[in-house]
């Protein structure tokens, strides 16, 4: 994974680094779920959905290393809610669904405003490419849905996700990511 170079000490607004801290907590909890969801979604005989959760996982996971990056050193931050429990593989996707579309329509678009009101740049980038990853998240799970409930699996071989940005794409990693520009040789395939 790459890497920012950032001072040792950060000295960064208090609500850009609560909103940091809160998107790391939700990223880190997002990966953990979409890794039990795809254990769920495997032993229902959905081992494609299982690839696509997988896969997102690691984009959740990129996000949060990404957030955790960019945040000063500090101990006693709280974070904020995320839904909890495991369902059926419908259910999962629609608990994905949700958290996709609470952060692509109210948490990165706050988040990114207050960052950029605060001129923390590093905040604005790391907020951005989550941004635009899930709304590609939010897509690939709900046409996952619609197939699932019609009891069938996806067709699905490989998810190309950016170990930088988390962007995420079907089928083969592009030579170039188009959001953070990152070379091919810096995508992770699940297949």
């Amino acid at each position: 994974m790459s890497t920012i170079s950032l001072p040792e000490s950060i000295n960064m607004h208090d609500m850009t680094e609560q909103y940091l801290f809160n998107a790391f907590a939700g990223e880190s909890q997002a990966h953990m779920r979409y890794v039990n969801y795809a254990d769920v979604a495997v032993k229902e005989g959905y081992p494609n959905v299982g690839l696509l959760f997988r896969a997102i996982a690691f984009a959740e996971r990129v996000h949060a290393s990404n957030h955790l990056e960019r945040m000063p050193q500090k101990e006693d931050m709280f974070s904020g809610e995320n839904p909890y429990g495991l369902g059926d593989t419908a259910e999962n996707l629609q608990k994905g669904i949700d958290g996709e579309t609470f952060e692509i329509e109210e948490m990165y678009p706050t988040y990114r405003k207050v960052a950029d009101f605060q001129d923390e740049s590093e905040a604005v980038q790391t907020f951005d490419w989550a941004l635009r990853a899930e709304k590609i998240h939010a897509k690939m799970y709900a046409d996952a849905k619609e197939k699932v409930e019609d009891g069938e699996d996806i067709d699905l071989e490989k998810v190309s996700i950016c170990s930088v940005c988390g962007y995420t794409k079907k089928g083969d990693a592009p030579d170039r990511c188009p959001v953070c520009g990152a070379e091919k040789e810096e995508f992770r395939e699940f297949e």
